[in-house]
C-alpha cells in the first residue's frame, strides 16, 4: 500500500490550526491539517472575506526525494481547467496524484519527480467555497489575486516552500489562463518583496491561451482527419471567423456564444467527434461510462463533457467513482470539509461567473513571463481538438518575445520512454521557451500518455536523479 495513504478509520489527523467552518462562519484566514509524519498537508485559506480556497500538499516519498544544494527538490502546483473543474479531485485522482480513483497507487504519479500541491481554484470549485455568490470571481485576474494570496499562505505553511523548493505552476486546459495570470501576479509580488518563494516555471498543457486561434483551428484539423466534409468545413470556418471578429471587437460574451454554437455545429456534422480526442466519438471512451449525476442537468454541454471524460477513462472494474470518493472516504479523511458542502467535478456557477472573460486571450501574459526569465513550457496532445496543437502553434507565433525567431528555426528532438523505441513525443527548446508535441494523446496528456508525461515533468522541473 502506498505510504501516502492510510485508511480513514486509522488515520490520525493533526489539526495545526483549528477553527469553525462554513456552518458556523470562518473567524480566521488559515486552517491547516495533515498527517503526523508530514507526508501530507491540506487546508483552507480565506483569500478574501467569504472566499475560501482549498489546497492539498503531498511530499514525495524519501526514496524519490533527492535534493542537493545546487538542485533542490521541486514542487508542482497543479491548476485544473473548466473553468470550474476540481484539481483536488480530477488532477489528483484521475491524472497525476499518488492514488487513482480506486485508491490504488499510481505508478506514473508525478510524486516521483516533485512534491505536489493540488488546488480547487477558483473559489467555488470542488472543496473551495464562497459564502455567497457575490464572492465568486468574474475574471482570470481576480482568480490570480486570490491564488496569489493562497501562495503567500503556502509559502509559510508548506515546509518545502519555506526551505526554497522551486515552484512550478502546471496547468491543463482553461487552467493555462489561470497559470499565466497567477505567474505574472506572483513574479510581481516576489519583486515587490511581498511573496517569499522561487517561481521556477510555468507549464501549459493543452491550454486555452488564445481562444481565437483554437476556434480557427477546428475546421482545418477536422477536415484533415476526415471528421468534417468540405461543406461542413466551409460553414465551420465561417462560424470561426465570427468568433475572431467578436474577440477583436472586445465582444467576449458574444464570442463565447458563437464559439459554443461552433462546437455544437461541429458535433452535429462530425457524427459527434469527441473534442478531447478526435479518434473517438463523444461517449465512446474505451472503458465504461460513469457520468456525474450532479452535472446531468447542466445547460452547458461542454461542462458535461469535461466532468465526465476522465471519469469514463479512469473507470475500470473497480467499484469507485470520483464523485463517490470525494463526497465519501476522502471527505472523511480530510475532516475539515464543511458538512454541508457537496463536491462536484465541475461548478456551473463558477463557469457562468467567468463566462464574459472565457474568450479573452492571455498571450501578453506569456510574453511577460518570458521577459522575466521564467521558464515557460507548452505541451499539447496530438489528438486534441478543443485546444488543438495547431492552435497552440499559432498563438506561440504571435509572441513578441525576442527569442521567437531562433526558437522556430530549431529542429525538434524526438523523445522516447522506457525501453520502447517508438517515438512518443517531440520537443523544441530555446532559452526559456519549450514546446512538447505529445503523440497519441488527447486533451488530458498525463492520463493518455503517463510514461512520457512523467519524463517530461522531470525535464521541466530538472528533478535530481533518484
Amino acid at each position: 500500500m502506498d505510504r501516502h495513504w492510510r485508511p480513514v478509520t486509522l488515520l490520525s489527523v493533526v489539526i495545526l490550526c483549528c477553527l469553525s467552518l462554513l456552518s458556523a462562519g470562518l473567524a480566521a484566514s488559515v486552517v491547516t491539517a495533515g498527517a503526523p509524519d508530514g507526508s501530507e498537508l491540506w487546508g483552507y485559506v480565506e483569500v478574501r472575506p467569504k472566499a475560501h480556497l482549498f489546497w492539498w500538499y503531498y511530499k514525495s516519498p524519501s526514496a524519490q526525494r533527492v535534493s542537493t544544494p545546487s538542485s533542490p527538490w521541486p514542487t508542482v502546483l497543479w491548476l485544473q481547467g473548466g473553468p470550474g473543474a476540481s484539481g483536488v479531485g480530477i488532477g489528483n485522482f484521475l491524472e497525476v496524484g499518488p492514488l487513482d480513483v480506486d485508491l490504488n497507487p499510481r505508478n506514473s504519479t508525478w510524486l516521483h519527480k516533485a512534491d505536489l500541491i493540488f488546488v480547487d481554484n477558483p473559489v467555488g470549485v470542488g472543496y473551495s467555497y464562497a459564502e455567497d455568490a457575490s464572492a465568486l470571481v468574474t475574471s482570470d485576474w481576480e482568480a490570480a489575486a486570490d491564488a496569489t494570496a493562497l501562495l503567500k499562505a503556502l509559502a509559510e505553511e508548506v515546509p518545502a516552500l519555506r526551505d526554497g523548493s522551486p515552484l512550478f505552476l502546471v496547468a491543463e486546459s482553461y487552467g493555462g489562463k489561470y497559470a499565466v495570470t497567477l505567474g505574472v501576479s506572483a513574479v510581481r509580488a516576489i519583486h515587490a518583496g511581498e511573496l517569499n518563494l522561487t517561481l521556477a516555471g510555468v507549464a501549459l498543457g493543452d491550454s486555452f491561451i488564445s481562444p481565437e486561434d483554437f476556434a480557427l483551428s477546428y475546421a482545418p484539423l477536422l477536415l484533415d482527419v476526415s471528421r468534417l466534409d468540405d461543406n461542413a468545413g466551409d460553414a465551420a470556418k465561417g462560424k470561426a471567423a465570427s468568433v475572431k471578429e467578436q474577440i477583436a471587437a472586445g465582444q467576449f460574451a458574444a464570442a463565447w456564444s458563437s464559439w459554443a454554437d461552433l462546437l455544437g455545429f461541429i458535433d452535429s456534422k462530425s457524427a459527434g467527434v469527441d473534442t478531447y480526442n478526435f479518434l473517438l466519438d463523444t461517449g465512446m471512451d474505451p472503458v465504461s461510462t460513469t457520468s456525474s449525476s450532479s452535472m446531468a442537468a447542466t445547460t452547458n454541454a461542454q461542462t458535461v463533457k469535461y466532468s465526465t471524460y476522465l471519469s469514463r477513462k479512469e473507470a475500470t472494474s473497480g467499484p469507485n467513482t470520483i464523485d463517490g470518493i470525494m463526497n465519501g472516504v476522502i471527505k472523511e479523511k480530510l475532516k475539515i470539509i464543511p458538512n454541508n458542502l457537496t463536491w462536484h467535478g465541475m461548478s456551473e456557477l463558477v463557469y457562468n461567473a467567468l463566462v464574459n472573460g472565457i474568450m479573452k486571450p492571455r498571450i501578453d501574459e506569456v510574453d511577460e513571463l518570458l521577459s522575466y526569465g521564467v521558464n515557460v513550457t507548452v505541451y499539447n496532445g496530438q489528438l486534441d481538438v478543443i485546444c488543438s496543437t495547431i492552435g497552440a502553434e499559432a498563438w506561440v507565433q504571435k509572441l513578441k518575445w525576442d527569442g521567437l525567431k531562433n526558437f522556430t528555426s530549431l529542429p525538434r528532438q524526438p523523445l522516447y520512454c522506457g525501453s520502447s523505441k517508438v517515438t512518443q513525443a517531440f520537443v523544441r527548446s530555446y532559452k526559456n521557451l519549450h514546446f512538447y508535441w505529445i503523440l497519441r494523446a488527447g486533451h488530458f496528456v498525463p492520463a493518455d500518455q503517463p510514461c512520457i508525461a512523467l519524463s517530461m515533468i522531470s525535464s521541466i522541473t530538472q528533478s535530481p536523479a533518484s
